[in-house]
């Protein structure tokens, strides 16, 4: 049966079986990580116990959100990728495919806010291509690669999970969604729960980074003396996260739905624009799992930085399956392949305000 696009939003595991996967390009033996379902980053052994790590987004850039958040979020939306591999960010390659609205001022205004967080992460622009074009618009308008060269005994990926290893979540579920709204919809924010609340909404927008999640919990160590996997629960949120984490790591998953942080300036945008919160697009949330000796110390980090976190489940056995328990019964816990998010953005964008 021919599988069909989607309507919006990342193709499906389906489209990317079909017709992705089957034609990589040529074949070369020190690839460690090619595309996968669920894994972030691409890793190349470069010889002399050193890796490459790459990872590949859209630059995303929303002008009604002014240039400082525009610029902030479109180095971290690539940054966070990158780093789920426990490889520091070292480089990065940008091609702006610019509107021809854009003026040189609103350029300049970007282009300072992300020069600015690449240095702070550690990243040097090292290629790119800049242009203004008929048929590019906001928000998509270029693309991006990142690039970490580090220790070959350092990278993790999400399929290196192993039985018994604690999964964590930092800050929650649905932060890019709820991020996203409250700085889009203001008026109705501050409508449905005043001025104060709508602000609080707001300042999540900051919060969809991994950056420092992920390298505070690298502090602690990797593989058998820490984490061994890191994940950005992007779209299809939590759900689609943690589920690809278990799936690429060929292991079974229990969590307790209850654990899972959901921040009440979360909670409101999810009830105001009616979206599920466990399987909204949440770029900020990290899923990963360590081994448990390690587990308290992660958390101990995190508070350390003022980081929510929270231990959410366990690696099981395959036989068991991906379940999530709510009020003591047992659920299955499967991807939700299409993420509520845009339709719902959609349509609060159609109605103005």
């Amino acid at each position: 049966m021919r599988t069909e696009f989607p309507s919006i939003g990342k193709v499906s595991s389906e489209i990317f079986d079909e017709i992705i996967l089957p034609q990589l390009g040529r074949k070369r033996p020190e690839i460690l990580m090619g595309p996968r379902h669920g894994v972030d980053v691409g890793v190349v052994d470069l010889g002399h116990g050193q890796v490459m790590v790459t990872t590949t987004d859209p630059i995303f850039v929303v002008p009604p959100y002014g240039w400082e958040r525009s610029g902030w979020f479109a180095i971290h939306i690539l940054a966070s990728d990158a780093v789920t591999s426990g490889i520091r960010p070292n480089y990065i390659t940008v091609d702006l495919n610019l509107p021809m609205s854009m003026t040189r001022e609103e350029f300049e205004a970007m282009w300072g806010v992300m020069h600015r967080e690449c240095d702070k992460i550690g990243m040097a622009v090292i290629s790119g291509h800049t242009g203004r074009y008929e048929g590019c618009e906001y928000p998509m308008i270029g693309g991006a690669t990142v690039i970490g060269i580090g220790p070959k005994d350092r990278y993790v990926t999400p399929d290196m999970a192993g039985l018994g290893d604690t999964v964590i979540l930092t800050k929650g579920a649905a932060i890019e969604a709820a991020g996203l709204f409250a700085v889009t919809f203001p008026d109705r924010m501050v409508k449905r729960y005043g001025e104060k609340a709508a602000r609080e909404a707001e300042e999540i927008f900051w919060q969809m980074s991994i950056v420092e999640d992920a390298f505070t919990a690298m502090e602690v160590g990797v593989r058998e003396d820490g984490v061994t996997t890191m994940h950005d629960a992007t779209e299809c949120g939590v759900w689609g996260g943690l589920f690809e984490v278990a799936r690429a790591s060929g292991v079974g998953m229990t969590i307790d739905k209850e654990k899972i942080i959901v921040q009440e300036a979360v909670r409101n945008v999810c009830d105001l624009f009616g979206i599920d919160p466990y399987t909204s697009i949440s770029e900020g949330t990290l899923i990963l799992t360590c081994k448990p000796h390690k587990a308290k110390e992660v958390l101990r980090r995190f508070d350390d930085k003022g980081i929510a976190a929270s231990m959410v489940g366990e690696i099981v056995e395959p036989r068991h399956g991906m379940r999530y328990f709510e009020n003591g019964k047992s659920h299955e816990l499967i991807h939700p392949k299409v993420d509520p998010f845009w339709a719902a953005f959609g349509k609060a964008a159609s109605q103005g305000g």
